[in-house]
């Protein structure tokens, strides 16, 4: 077999936002890619860009334009060539976007769980407790499980929210557990077990995406990408795709998977926690149609009120 010849790509260049947590999610890129071709150091680099949710912090994604904000300045960087590769995190990837780019791979996933900073446990919040969070997914859980639970938009970046808490200014805050592992605050929260909080789709995932007409990118890629976490990660986001949902809509996935079958769990609330509809499905790895199924056996189970926030933009069958 013929060994690829990936000189002409030196140095790899790797756009990522300049947050803490983005940097370590794409340095662990670039040591996985020079690992796995034997690169030196400085054959692949890092490209730190400030994005639109970087810039805005006074108001929640949901008000502004969502995900995309997370994504847009890294696209246009991948367009006007001013980067090779682009790292993201999975869960902050629209769902639908432009054919010019592809995701060709994920690293493997970590901790998939949500952590609870400011006590051991939901039930021990004390009465009416003001919980930070930007996220309409974890409002909506805490409301279900706590409905006296007063839910307050937050921003910023992890360290930002974390001395938000210890200030008082919030009783609690949620915080996905693999971000504070790639921090090293592995010992700050609680983890929260997914039957009792599951993570928003695609949780604990780094993905790597490029233009798609860059196949020499594809196949460099492809000794980095770990199969289990891209197949589970694929199906939680053909899930989203299915209901219709936008960054509006309460919804939760987490699908794991063996060589020839998927089990996919999903979750779809009112954004008062008022309603909470709840399923899984076990369906073979090749079989596309099993997301759907999930997403369509939701819908169906749920009150006219709870369908509308995503029926309306949910895809034809």
């Amino acid at each position: 077999m013929t060994v690829p010849d990936f000189t002409s790509l030196s140095p790899l260049r790797i756009g990522t936002r300049r947050s803490p947590l983005a940097l370590a999610q794409a340095e662990m890129a670039a040591a996985a890619i020079r690992l796995a071709h034997g690169f030196a150091e400085d054959a692949v680099i890092l490209v730190p860009m400030l994005s639109m949710g970087d810039k805005i912090q006074d108001r929640p994604l949901s008000e502004i334009g969502g995900k995309a904000l997370w994504t847009k300045e890294l696209e246009r960087a991948l367009v006007e060539d001013e980067i090779d590769i682009a790292v993201h995190s999975m869960k902050d990837v629209e769902t639908v976007r432009s054919p010019l780019f592809i995701l060709s791979a994920m690293l493997p996933r970590a901790d998939v769980r949500d952590r609870l900073i400011g006590a051991r446990s939901i039930e021990e919040l004390p009465h009416q407790a003001k919980v930070g969070t930007s996220s309409p997914r974890r409002a909506a859980q805490l409301k279900a499980l706590r409905p006296d639970l007063v839910t307050v938009p937050i921003r910023g970046n992890v360290a930002t929210r974390l001395a938000q808490v210890d200030a008082g200014e919030f009783d609690a805050t949620l915080l996905a557990a693999a971000g504070l592992d790639r921090l090293g605050q592995s010992d700050v929260g609680t983890n929260l077990a997914p039957e009792t909080i599951l993570p928003a789709a695609a949780q604990g995932a780094i993905g790597i995406d490029h233009l798609a007409k860059r196949d020499d990118l594809a196949l460099l890629l492809q000794p980095v990408n770990a199969w289990a976490t891209f197949t589970a990660v694929s199906a939680e986001r053909a899930f989203l795709e299915a209901l219709g949902g936008n960054c509006h809509s309460p919804v939760a996935a987490h699908a794991t998977c063996s060589v020839a079958t998927i089990v996919l769990r999903g979750e779809i609330l009112a954004e008062d926690g008022s309603e909470r509809q709840c399923g899984s499905l076990e369906f073979a790895v090749d079989d596309s149609e099993g997301p759907p199924r999930l997403a369509t056996e939701l819908l169906e189970r749920s009150s006219d009120r709870l369908r509308r926030l995503f029926m309306s933009s949910r895809p034809n069958p």
